[in-house]
């Protein structure tokens, strides 16, 4: 899917188009989501896809998008991009009003989605980069020096003049991702990029993704599946279920891996009252009773780890086990949504 694709259909549904980004405010973030809402269908059957989502992401940065199946990203995703037209809220790209403006809004946006049909297979690589590019509205020409540094850092150079549909699976879905950067769109959405890549060339395109938006100013939203890919290209997580955001945090906030502990203490002193005191000195994660007392997972710092020892000396609580807690993205995922993992 094209920016221009996206405009098209956004036109179709009422938006007015307009030729210049004079609505946008310089400094606004990349992409603001303001209460966007979209339920399928009416009555006793009606699902509620989007539910009263709003954020914003900032210009520079990736974040990346999770949630179990049905949570609500396509919809989202599309909904951002005008390929669908939400219920309620708006969508501000660039400071520019999406839904008013639409051709102004996405003219630097462009999207590679999931289950999409990316690319032309019967071009060659390097013609499918200068088509994308020029229907970006973007002299293929004046790119020509981008397309080969995207081709070399892709490891497609030797592929260049071959067609697609000749390609690996792998392989096209590299050449899907250099063709979204074609055209030197400044926010990119990205829906399971490294699929259908091995592990050699999954690090290849992610270590080229950083590197695109270290150097020039790229905005990503990256959903994916893989909590690897995840961990490694995105500064923040966005963590959505039945239709809302449950999390919004950075990778390191969201895996434990901050300044913060997070310990399992065991103790057969454990009780109802007790546990609640604790909870006011910790953040407490969560509890289980034992046949004599029970378990609980605390988050906290340095400060408040020695507050919480005090109160159960205080308390005269003999621990039976103190055990840290390894924590990582998945695991907060499965905290978060109760899901065993972030099916697509």
């Amino acid at each position: 899917m094209t920016a221009s694709e996206s405009v098209a259909e956004t036109e179709a549904s009422g938006g007015q188009a307009t030729e210049s980004g004079a609505d946008a405010v310089t400094g606004d973030p990349a992409v603001v989501v303001d209460g966007l809402r979209k339920t399928f269908g009416r009555g006793p059957k009606a699902v509620t896809a989007v539910d009263g989502v709003s954020l914003a992401v900032e210009r520079g940065s990736v974040v990346g998008l999770l949630g179990p199946n049905g949570a609500g990203k396509t919809t989202l995703i599309k909904s951002i991009l005008g390929m669908i037209v939400p219920d309620e809220g708006d969508v501000y790209i660039g400071g520019v009003d999406a839904r008013a403006s639409p051709r102004a809004a996405y003219v630097d946006v462009d999207a590679m989605l999931e289950g999409a049909r990316n690319d032309y297979w019967r071009l060659t690589v390097r013609e499918n980069l200068r088509y994308f590019a020029t229907v970006s509205g973007v002299d293929p020409d004046s790119v020509a020096a981008r397309h080969d540094r995207l081709l070399e850092r892709l490891d497609l150079a030797g592929k260049a003049d071959t067609a697609v549909r000749d390609l690996s699976r792998g392989m096209k879905q590299k050449v899907s991702l250099a063709s979204v950067l074609a055209g030197g769109a400044s926010v990119l959405f990205l829906d399971e990029p490294t699929l259908g890549l091995d592990v050699g060339s999954s690090r290849t395109l992610q270590r080229e993704l950083r590197r695109l938006v270290e150097e020039e100013d790229l905005t990503v939203i990256l959903s994916s599946h893989d909590m690897d890919v995840v961990e490694r290209v995105c500064d923040r997580v966005v963590i959505v279920s039945e239709g809302r955001v449950v999390a919004d945090d950075t990778v390191d906030a969201l895996s434990g891996t901050d300044d913060s502990h997070r310990l399992e203490l065991t103790s057969a002193d454990f009780d109802d009252a007790l546990l609640s005191t604790l909870s006011e000195r910790a953040a407490v994660v969560g509890t289980e009773s034992l046949e004599r007392g029970g378990c609980v997972e605390v988050r906290t710092d340095s400060d408040g780890l020695y507050a919480l020892l005090a109160v159960l000396d205080e308390h005269g609580v003999t621990l039976d086990r103190v055990q840290s807690v390894e924590r990582d993205l998945e695991t907060a995922f499965v905290d978060l949504t109760g899901m065993d993992g972030p099916d697509r």
